[in-house]
Parts: C-alpha cells; sequence; structure tokens
C-alpha cells in the first residue's frame, strides 16, 4: 500500500484528525470516496480475528484495583498450574484493552509467565467498541491520574500469591511510551519492553533501574524522531538496555489485526526477543 496512506491513518490514529478529515484526504489519495471506503477495513484492526491464542491451557481471570479515581480493571492469564510466575504488565495502544492485547497477554502466559493487561479507559467506563470513540476517551484521560493509575498496579501484583515478585512490562505505541514511563517511575521494575513508543524524557533517564528492550520500526519517522537522544541517555547513565530498528517495516508492525501495517517476520522475531528477555530478567 502507497506509504502516503499508511503515513496519513498513523496522522489520523494518533493526532489525532477528525475521521471527516481524514476520509476527505484518504479519497484523494486513492482517487475516489468509494475507494477510501473500499481501502479502509485493509488499515484498521480487525478484532474479529484477533483471538488466535487459545486458552484452553491457562487461567484467565478479570481483576479490579483502586484507581485515583473509581477502578482499574485488567485481564489476566497464566498458566493453569499455580505456581510462581515472573510477572508481565501488558499494555494496550490508544484504543484501550482490546481482544487483540488480551491475545498479546495469553502469548506471554504461553510462555510460562503471569500477564496482567490494565485498561487505562476503565475509569472513564471502559474501552467503546468503536475506535474512533477510544481515540478520543484518551484525549480526556489525566495524565498524571493515568500514569498513577499504572505504577499502582505494582502495588496490586505484590499481593497476588502467583506472582514472584519480579516484575517486566510491555507495550505497544501508547502502551509503549507507558512502559518507558514505568521504567522511570517504578523502581522494583526489572524489564521494561517498548514496542514503538513514545521515549523518556532525557532528563528522567537517570531514575530507571531496570532494564530496557526497544524495537522500532523503520519507516515509523514520528517516533523515530527521539531515539538518538534517549539511547545517548541510556548510555551516559549506563542503563542496560537492548535496541533493536526493524527495516522496511512500519508503526503497529506487531499488531496482527491490522493486515496493512502488520509484519509477520518482524513482529515474530521482535515477540521472541522479548520473551528471551523477560526469561533472563525476570525468572
Amino acid at each position: 500500500m502507497d506509504q502516503q496512506i499508511i503515513n496519513l491513518y498513523d496522522e489520523y490514529t494518533h493526532k489525532p484528525l477528525p475521521r471527516s478529515e481524514f476520509m476527505k484526504r484518504l479519497a484523494i489519495l486513492t482517487g475516489s470516496t468509494a475507494a477510501a471506503v473500499a481501502i479502509l477495513p485493509f488499515l484498521e484492526g480487525n478484532y474479529a480475528k484477533a483471538a488466535v491464542t487459545p486458552d484452553d491451557d491457562l487461567f484467565t481471570e478479570y481483576i479490579t484495583y483502586p484507581a485515583v479515581t473509581g477502578e482499574m480493571k485488567a485481564y489476566v492469564a497464566r498458566p493453569k498450574k499455580e505456581a510462581k510466575y515472573g510477572t508481565v504488565v501488558v499494555i494496550h495502544e490508544n484504543r484501550g484493552l482490546n481482544a487483540h492485547i488480551e491475545d498479546v497477554a495469553r502469548r506471554a502466559a504461553k510462555a510460562g509467565f503471569l500477564a496482567i493487561a490494565p485498561n487505562a479507559l476503565a475509569p472513564l467506563g471502559g474501552t467503546p467498541a468503536n475506535e474512533d470513540e477510544a481515540r478520543t476517551l484518551f484525549t480526556k484521560l489525566n495524565a498524571q491520574e493515568t500514569q498513577t493509575n499504572f505504577v499502582n498496579m505494582f502495588n496490586y501484583l505484590k499481593t497476588r500469591k502467583d506472582s514472584n515478585g519480579k516484575f517486566g512490562c510491555v507495550g505497544f505505541c501508547w502502551g509503549g511510551g507507558m512502559s518507558n514511563t514505568l521504567a522511570v517511575n517504578v523502581p522494583e521494575l526489572k524489564a521494561a519492553v517498548a514496542f514503538y513508543g513514545r521515549q523518556a524524557a532525557v532528563a528522567d533517564v537517570p531514575k530507571i533501574k531496570s532494564a530496557v528492550q526497544l524495537h522500532y520500526a523503520a519507516l515509523d519517522e514520528r517516533i523515530n524522531a527521539g531515539i538518538t537522544a534517549y539511547e545517548q541517555a541510556l548510555k551516559d547513565n549506563k542503563i542496560t538496555y537492548e535496541l533493536y530498528m526493524y527495516p522496511d517495516v512500519n508503526h503497529a508492525f506487531h499488531n496482527d489485526t491490522a493486515p496493512t501495517r502488520y509484519n509477520e517476520a518482524a513482529a515474530k522475531l521482535a515477540w521472541q526477543r522479548t520473551i528471551d528477555f523477560f526469561k533472563k530478567h525476570l525468572a
């Protein structure tokens, strides 16, 4: 697909653009309104196909814990055997907790971890089925309260008998930025993984105690603009880190519900690196 179309969709989902403006510009790029409508399903996520990881050999549940206002909700997945597991917080994109992220949590559970996926939108009523509504709700979140809600997840994790007390996190897009934020604000965090996420402020890097793993898409100019300064700060502060750049792929290359941007080879390689990273630091 034309890279201009993918870049426009990225602008639509992250700026965000009003849907009417996005469709107007998409029609210009594709040649007609009909063509724009036809191409849209290839750009948007199809969550009907998100559940690719079965839970027949897993324990799963939904839990709640206190939020700054109201309560947070989260999806939990782990192996069925009662034991203590390395614990991974799985953080969603700017859509809220959906079927795809729940599936990613099950993938982490299949790899032998206790995975917990919080929903940032829970205090606002949860994740709407409509993606536009979900993105709009994100603009209504209080940034400091949301950060605190995710930091407080680790207080909840300390109460779970199935956690070994070693914590990591992995986030995608908005969640990648939150992973970097948690690396700064959760001293007990052992491993933070960010997929194409906003970098932490350079001034905050000295606060990082965890190992950090970063996955970037070579065509993702918006996010990649912050790499150089962040990496230099990690080096200057002697933070253990790994940084991977995946050539010829776009933002959201790991999301297998978005056929245009998903890249199977890069996604599988990045996920295996993530699991290996967690096995190294959370065992």
